[in-house]
């Protein structure tokens, strides 16, 4: 705290009333990034991409329009570093792994609240349920953030920013339905009206789905998935450089699942809901930019067995409040600083009642946690073209006490269309909740710490109708909590419930240290007018570095090594436009044993769109072509070929 206080006071003191000084980018995550340049805000400020140290990838809506997916991952899935797998098809349990690292490494943010679930095993966020919905903007920010947002974003950072309106009065609507009874239907509205801006979206999606368990497995079912959310954002100017946000996220989703070895009528329903309210005060003519807020998540989850007596096979549900607030000070031309003051609470209940109407529900397991925080960050542009950037983070946490986390980049544009950029993070991410205080918690567990750094070129060509790049990325992460899986005639006192001769299942261990490094190379081109070439390729390798283990230098879990994607466009003079996209995924294994191996495989899809009149166009789309038959989790079913269809407005 005092470290980061004598920071603080030397930026304002020495340069707070240079004479060159301008206006302070908003620090909000979700701040309206609408401009000639590409901005960024998963730095938590409106952030040029050419003065961003870290590899990022900007998704506008126009891209996101292009592309036709119905969720989020299979957006990201595109993207470079970025590997999923899934217990079947559409709303089952979906991990994003970002950089090899763990699904719950990554921190997912909503309109600017960062959302996770305390009563999940990694207290992370299950992609399964994201759609893409009302989202403008979807940015990936890999290497670890920690800085900025605290525990979890020891991987990247995932930030989707939903709409705001431009004129007095807009709208939007996609409907489009296909294979296996898919329905997907969207809308949203919003306007300017005084000093009042806001705008609500809403989606419906449906689909009877394929079996959770591979038909090589004997799954046969259709399990089925719907969902409904809804989001919705009001701005309101109260005077002269004061304005209050309020922002609201809601979903609600059931899917039906197999269990690990059979079909079965079990099903879910997932409940999630974020709120945000926040007061805006700018200062000094701009120079000086300040956020209060406050943020509220809520996950509700239950699971339901109707072969059983009592129906109701699982309950949990997990809650963080967030306090905050954070600054932005225009110090000089090219010099702004970035502060903040956060304060977390997390609690999570969960329980798992037996089959038995006859056995008594157990007490829930429940716990709690806060972290407060401070941050600070100066970006700097000593020179023209070149940004440095450096910040410092203190969290204090009620279990676990407190932590300082550094980074520090920079970014050198240079005027031959070359783009150095190289950065250094660190991560600290306490254990969860769950992994303390659940039926298989440990609460001697330690927290898992990381460090890692990239460095990386781009080269751009004629008008940057050309673009080059690669990245180098090396992550160390130790202290990585495991589950151990217990044997019946273990005698491991870990393998008992705490106090008792009950026997339990498995529990939570820190034994493991990971090791992740690789390349991300991408390239884009534009060689006639309407005609778009891109693709990008990553080589991951992700290891168990624990010594002296079984598992030792073997590749981690549901990791391919290798990976790449492609695509091309082309924008007929007629107002047609076609692509085809492709995804090739090299063989991973999916168990740290490395006994099971995943193959490897590749997707091929079609997209057409047509523009009937300036505001409506119809599209439609082919996935998996060559209806590839592939699993990116053992025994888990994924979809075949696939066709949809549909037609979009915008007016």
């Amino acid at each position: 705290m005092f470290k980061y206080l004598t920071f603080c006071s030397f930026l304002l003191s020495t340069t707070a009333f240079a004479e060159t000084a301008q206006q302070a980018p908003p620090p909000d995550a979700a701040a309206d990034a609408g401009a000639s340049s590409i901005l960024v805000t998963a730095t938590r400020l409106a952030t040029p991409v050419d003065q961003v140290p870290a590899s990022v990838t900007v998704l506008d809506k126009a891209a996101i329009d292009r592309a036709q997916d119905l969720g989020v991952t299979e957006l990201l899935l595109r993207t470079p570093g970025v590997s999923i797998s899934r217990n079947g098809g559409y709303g089952t349990a979906t991990s994003l792994r970002i950089r090899g690292a763990e699904s719950d490494q990554t921190v997912v943010v909503i309109d600017g609240v960062k959302l996770n679930d305390p009563s999940s095993a990694g207290g992370g966020y299950n992609f399964a349920n994201l759609l893409v919905g009302d989202a403008s903007r979807i940015e990936v920010l890999r290497g670890p953030q920690s800085t900025l947002w605290g525990s979890q974003a020891i991987g990247g950072v995932v930030n989707v920013v939903t709409a705001m309106p431009e004129q007095a009065l807009e709208g939007s609507f996609d409907i489009e339905a296909g294979s296996r009874d898919t329905v997907s239907a969207r809308a949203a509205l919003g306007g300017k009206t005084g000093p009042v801006s806001w705008r609500i979206g809403g989606q419906s999606f449906t689909t009877n789905g394929i079996s959770a368990i591979s038909p090589a497995f004997g799954g046969k079912e259709k399990d089925g998935y719907t969902n409904r959310s809804v989001t919705g954002r009001v701005e309101v100017a109260l005077a002269d450089g004061i304005s209050a946000d309020l922002r609201g996220y809601y979903s609600d989703g059931r899917v039906d699942f197999d269990g690990t070895s059979a079909d079965s009528p079990a099903y879910g329903t997932n409940r999630e809901f974020v709120g945000y309210a926040g007061l805006n005060l700018a200062l000094l003519d701009g120079r000086f930019r300040n956020r209060f807020g406050y943020g509220y998540t809520d996950t509700d989850r239950d699971n339901y067995d109707p072969r059983n007596q009592r129906k109701q096979s699982f309950d949990a549900a997990g809650r963080n409040q967030r306090l905050e607030y954070q600054g932005s000070f225009a110090i000089a031309d090219g010099w702004t600083a970035l502060f903040g003051v956060e304060n977390e609470n997390s609690r999570f209940r969960s329980v798992s009642p037996s089959a038995s109407l006859s056995v008594p529900i157990p007490d829930p397991a429940r716990g709690k946690a806060e972290i407060t925080s401070v941050y600070g960050q100066l970006n700097a542009q000593p020179i023209t073209g070149l940004t440095l950037t450096g910040g410092v983070r203190y969290d204090d946490h009620d279990r676990y006490g407190g932590h300082t986390l550094f980074s520090a980049g920079g970014v050198w544009a240079l005027p031959t269309g070359t783009v150095l950029r190289a950065s250094y993070g660190e991560g600290f991410k306490a254990p969860t909740l769950y992994q303390l205080y659940s039926e298989y918690g440990n609460q001697a567990l330690d927290p898992e710490r990381a460090h890692g750094w990239e460095a990386g070129a781009e080269q751009r060509f004629f008008g940057e109708k050309l673009r080059l790049g690669a990245t180098w990325f090396d992550r160390t992460t130790t202290d990585q909590i495991i589950y151990n899986s217990c044997s019946t005639s273990s005698t491991d006192p870990l393998c008992f419930t705490p106090g008792t001769t009950t026997r339990r299942y498995g529990y939570y261990l820190n034994v493991a240290r990971a090791k992740a490094h690789g390349v991300e190379a991408q390239a884009a081109v534009e060689p006639v007018k309407g005609l778009t070439i891109d693709g990008n390729y990553s080589w991951t390798v992700a290891e168990d570095r624990s010594e002296g283990t079984a598992n030792e230098g073997n590749w981690l879990p549901r990791r391919p090594r290798n990976s790449a994607n492609g695509a091309i466009s082309y924008a007929w003079p007629f107002g047609l436009t076609t692509g085809a996209a492709v995804r090739w995924s090299g063989h991973s294994y999916d168990n740290a044993a490395n006994t099971t191996r995943l193959d490897d495989y590749t997707l091929v899809d079609l997209r057409a769109e047509y523009a009937l009149t300036p505001a409506l166009r119809l599209f439609a789309r082919v996935e998996n072509l060559f209806d590839e038959n592939y699993m990116t989790a053992y025994r888990y079913g994924t979809l075949g070929r696939s066709l949809y269809a549909g037609f979009r407005g915008r007016f």
